[in-house]
């Protein structure tokens, strides 16, 4: 799972206001389309998720993951599959926060990397054309979400 699929965005929003609408897992559905339920199990000493089980539909296949959450403060979180779904067999993903430059108003630079792995044999181009896809998804929603 070495090759990840990475793209940015601007919000015109602070870190600390972004990384809280990440965080709270549960609202997931309301702004990242396809996921239809994520549930936190476990929550670390900061309050935030370290283990939740994440319902998606992603189109010709849904599926339930177990996930395992590290948090970065306000700068990053880091994703990993620790429980197998039917279809999908390896997950890594990440949001990471940065300043963006402007003028006056806060922004924030976000970056959502993913590589996901599926017991279906997947060409690779094919293969990161999908998790383009899921990304840009996501910090689209995300954006409207934040700025809306």
């Amino acid at each position: 799972m070495a090759d990840r699929t990475s793209s940015s965005i601007t919000i015109r929003s602070g870190k600390t206001e972004i990384m809280a609408v990440i965080a709270d897992l549960e609202a997931y559905p309301k702004w990242a389309s396809g996921i239809r339920d994520l549930t936190v199990q476990e929550t670390g000493d900061d309050g935030r998720a370290r283990l939740a089980r994440l319902t998606f539909d992603g189109g010709p296949f849904s599926d339930t993951v177990g996930l395992r959450y590290e948090w970065g403060g306000d700068d990053h979180v880091h994703w990993e599959l620790v429980e197998q779904g039917t279809v999908v067999t390896g997950l890594h993903g990440s949001y990471t926060l940065g300043e963006a430059g402007g003028g006056g108003e806060p922004a924030t630079e976000v970056t959502y990397e993913l590589a996901v792995d599926v017991r279906v044999p997947m060409i690779g181009m094919v293969k990161r054309k999908a998790e383009k896809r899921i990304i840009d998804s996501a910090l689209k929603g995300l954006k409207r979400y934040v700025e809306g």
